[in-house]
């Protein structure tokens, strides 16, 4: 599923194109990826208003109408491309929403597996509101990180997942991050020493901004806007490298089950 720098790198590359552009009309044909409102008010809801702006909040993509807004949810295989009317792509064939912009060209969004998510809300809490605050945002201090594990007692890597503690961090970043600060995943978040949070923050940072730099990790299904591959995947040290041996210390990468997510660790330099 895309994360944090997947989705940024998609709005990144939705904001040049989307600029300026009003929303005509929009056909779909998988109704169960539209949560909310039902289809005929969506598409009489949406049609005619114009885009203000194009921004991500966790891992959705948070486009801004005038006056509702439009919160798209990639899930597994989710892409969203902007292409003149009568372009074609390889994409095409899993094509569920189109949305017929005012200069002939069409946002899409493509889905094979259907599991993403439309969204047409007037207040974007009704979606995000739950969401825990950005890892990479200028007020998400060392003291802020911090306050998010207060108290918590679980292992790290469910912690790290959950979208309500902290947004935008899935599978490959987790494990990327523990790695990094030599967590193990199953680490009680009330045992950690104060300088391990700081290494767990830090860590968490830098693989986070590294994944937005090399615009994504195409591991699975993920493209960028224009089709083509982010190359973060080039830059991971333990996810993806099971049996291969760890840049640090030479013993083999172990592949196993957290929280029923596949995980990936060294078990020389991330001790329970």
């Amino acid at each position: 599923m895309p994360e944090l720098p997947e989705v940024e790198t998609v709005v990144r590359g939705l904001r040049e194109p989307l600029a300026g552009r009003t929303i005509i009309s929009v056909q779909y044909d998988y109704p169960g990826g539209l949560v909310v409102p039902d289809g005929p008010i969506f598409t009489a809801r949406i049609a005619n208003q114009p885009i203000r702006s194009v921004d991500r909040r966790g891992k959705y993509i948070v486009i801004k109408l005038d006056p509702d807004t439009l919160i798209i949810h990639l899930k597994m295989t989710g892409r969203l491309y902007v292409v003149p009317d009568d372009a074609t792509d390889h994409a095409d064939r899993w094509v569920h929403f189109l949305f017929q912009l005012d200069n002939a060209h069409q946002l899409r969004f493509s889905d094979s597996r259907k599991f993403g998510r439309v969204y047409l809300v007037d207040d974007p809490a009704e979606v995000l509101g739950r969401l825990g605050p950005e890892p990479l945002a200028d007020d998400f201090t060392l003291d802020a990180f911090r306050a998010c594990f207060a108290r918590r007692k679980g292992a790290l890597k469910p912690l790290l997942l959950n979208q309500a503690i902290v947004a935008g961090v899935g599978n490959i970043y987790a494990d990327e991050a523990l790695y990094r600060a030599r967590l193990h995943p199953l680490r009680r978040a009330d045992t950690l020493t104060d300088d391990e949070l700081v290494a767990l923050y830090t860590a968490l940072r830098q693989v986070l901004a590294d994944g937005i730099t090399r615009e994504g990790a195409s591991v699975n299904w993920y493209r960028k806007p224009d089709g083509t591959k982010g190359n973060a995947q080039t830059g991971l040290q333990v996810y993806g490298h099971a049996g291969e041996p760890c840049p640090r210390c030479g013993t083999p990468i172990l592949k196993t089950v957290v929280g029923q997510r596949g995980t990936h660790l060294c078990p020389a330099c991330q001790i329970p």
